[in-house]
């Protein structure tokens, strides 16, 4: 499979909502193949499909030695919550105390079309909760408040790949999720 540009902060396809996965063909299992390698090599505790550039609800994640992928996921958060240290391979450089559930429950399915449920708490619930945000066209910047934000998007303004143009994406008229496959 190939490692993928990740898309950073102030391309549009990041504030976009992904839409749900419809077909679970060999071109999905090559995109969640794409997201693990890219993932990986980056390396990440989790990747969006946003993130490569294509609008659709999948996401990877690495977290405890475990590589795993969730498609159209859907989440149940507990009340309990957790504050720690957050980054996004979108926003390279930028780590910010962000609050979060502690526990996660999410229901999806895997690559194939088969019903996938995944618990889990601190690490995995947090990195769930980045992913599905970035589903729905969220970052987590916009999860801090007014003050953190403010420091965060200081250095966002202030860092090397701040304004860099987007990778561009051959956009087919054949079923290839833009990738330029």
């Amino acid at each position: 499979m190939a490692i993928k540009d990740i898309r950073l902060f102030g391309d549009p396809v990041l504030r976009t909502p992904a839409a749900d996965v419809v077909d679970f063909d060999k071109e999905l299992r090559t995109l969640v193949k794409d997201l693990e390698d890219t993932m990986l090599d980056a390396p990440g505790a989790g990747l969006a499909a946003p993130q490569i550039g294509v609008g659709l609800r999948v996401f990877t994640y690495w977290v405890d030695g475990i590589v795993g992928h969730l498609v159209n996921p859907v989440l149940d958060l507990s009340a309990e919550e957790q504050e720690g240290p957050e980054g996004c391979l979108s926003i390279p450089g930028v780590t910010v105390d962000t609050r979060r559930a502690l526990t996660v429950v999410a229901k999806g399915q895997n690559m194939f079309g088969e019903p996938v449920v995944l618990e889990g708490s601190e690490l995995l619930a947090r990195a769930v909760q980045h992913e599905t945000d970035h589903l729905d066209g969220i970052l987590f910047v916009d999860r801090l408040d007014p003050e953190a934000r403010k420091v965060a998007m200081r250095a966002i303004r202030e860092a090397e790949w701040f304004g860099e143009p987007a990778p561009r994406v051959k956009v087919s008229p054949h079923s290839t999720f833009g990738l330029g496959m």
